[in-house]
Formats: structure tokens, sequence, C-alpha cells
């Protein structure tokens, strides 16, 4: 089973590695993770294993959850995600993983998934990196627009705007992965990662790191 766990970005800083090279780094906050339940192929039609992260007061959540994690001889968590498995699960409903399972299995790069930063509704120039107008020569107040949207239709079609034509719009808030990012650091006394370069997502967002499935 690769090792995974559910984190948080606590922010970045830098280290200076053996050689002398400064290596800017995030540091993540990841584990302990509860196994709240074990699925199975014969039982669920599925290996998996689903896991709990971050201690939530009782009064926060809801009575079902509180069972479901009673199941597990532990308190209702803040965020509870699903892994899914290529082979039965070799841990056990209760068990706690830590960041030392990135020790023990000699890990070096990482995968990472969070939700990037918001962006609210942005324009062409800063959502698609589009060029925008002449800055002079007759262009006046529209130094950043879009230009054109519904030219160069092939004939019979008209001058209409086509399906996933890059426009102003919302921009950021969506899933991300950053794959095959080197793992420098494993604190397993603080339960932090050091991860070598940037992350998805603002300071305090949940993140899911896993062993990097390019660079295994």
């Amino acid at each position: 089973m690769a090792a995974a766990l559910l984190a948080t970005k606590v922010g970045m800083t830098r280290i200076i590695a053996d050689n002398g090279v400064v290596e800017p780094v995030t540091v993540v906050r990841a584990g302990p993770c509860v196994v709240l339940q074990v699925k199975t192929k014969d039982k669920d039609g599925y290996d998996a294993i689903q896991l709990g992260f971050a201690d939530v007061k009782p009064h926060r959540s809801t009575k079902p959850l509180i069972g479901h994690a009673a199941k597990a001889g532990t308190g209702p968590k803040r965020f509870v995600r699903e892994v899914r498995l290529d082979e039965p699960a070799v841990v056990s409903q209760g068990d706690v993983l830590t960041v030392d399972q990135f020790t023990a299995a000699n890990v070096g790069h990482v995968d990472v998934t969070g939700t990037t930063k918001g962006k609210g509704f942005q324009g062409v120039m800063k959502r698609h990196g589009f060029g925008g107008m002449p800055g002079s020569h007759g262009t006046e107040r529209k130094h950043r627009s879009p230009g054109g949207i519904g030219a160069s239709a092939p004939r019979g079609t008209g001058r209409s705007v086509k399906k996933g034509k890059r426009m102003a719009g919302h921009m950021g808030h969506v899933r991300a992965t950053s794959s095959s990012l080197r793992l420098l650091k494993v604190d397993p006394e603080n339960h932090l990662l050091l991860i070598r370069g940037s992350v998805p997502g603002p300071v305090g967002s949940l993140l899911f790191v896993e062993q990097a499935v390019k660079k295994a």
C-alpha cells in the first residue's frame, strides 16, 4: 500500500541542503490520520480505506458521523476522505497513520492534491494570459479587452461564439495536483513534511499527500 495522508498547508520557508544549496520548501502538517473504515472487494466491490483527520467537537458533528467514528475507537473528524487501493489494505480499522510511513517506504517524491486559491472574476489577460490591445494608435479604454469573440467562423455558421471560447470569468478555486515533488525532510515528532516547491491552496487548506505515481 502506497503512503498517503491527509494534511494541511502550514506555509513556505527555505532550508539549506548539505551541499549549501538553498531549497524553497512548503511545510505540510500531515496526519495523524485514523483509519475509520476498511473496504474490501468482496464486501464493497473495491478495495479502499477511509481516513479521518483533525478532531472536531461533537456538537459540531452529527450523530451518524459520531457513531461511525466510534467504531474505530475515536471521536468525530473534521475531514474524512476515501483512498482507493489496487490491492487489499494492510491496515485495520482504528489504526493511526503518521508521516513515519513515508520514511519507512523511503519515499523520495510525492503528489500533492488540493484546491487552488480563488481569484474571483478575472479578465482574459490574467485568466488566460492574453496580450491585450495595442498601447497606442487609437486604442481608447480597451487596452485589456479580449477583442473579437466570434470572428473567423466557418462558412454557414455565422459569427457565433464557439463552445470553449476563452473569455473572462471565475478563476481559481479548482482541484489541482502538483506531481512528483521532492520530499526533502520528514519530521515525525511534529508530523511535518518538507516538500520542495509550491503546492496548491492557501495556508491552512486541506491537502492530500501520497507517494508519487510517476516517480515511484
